[in-house]
């Protein structure tokens, strides 16, 4: 990924990860969905995403790197 690009991606799929996760944490903290959920779902998801963010600028050329090697042995098999 080029220019722009790898600034946005990572801050587009952290968000879309802690979205999904914080919802479904926060539900099974809550044992289902009780009223004020959505409060604690967003207060959840604000804190999230930044270092859901943050984990993927860490996270991403680690994995591209890894993924390349798992990719090349399993086409050397």
């Amino acid at each position: 990924m080029e220019g722009k690009a790898k600034y946005i991606f990572p801050v587009l799929m952290g968000g879309m990860m802690a979205f999904l996760m914080t919802a479904v944490i926060t539900v099974i903290n809550f044992g289902g969905i009780p009223s004020g959920f959505l409060g604690k779902w967003m207060t959840a998801f604000i804190i999230a995403w930044p270092l859901a963010a943050l984990a993927a600028f860490i996270a991403g050329p680690i994995a591209r790197r890894l993924t390349g090697r798992i990719v090349a042995m399993l086409d050397n098999r």
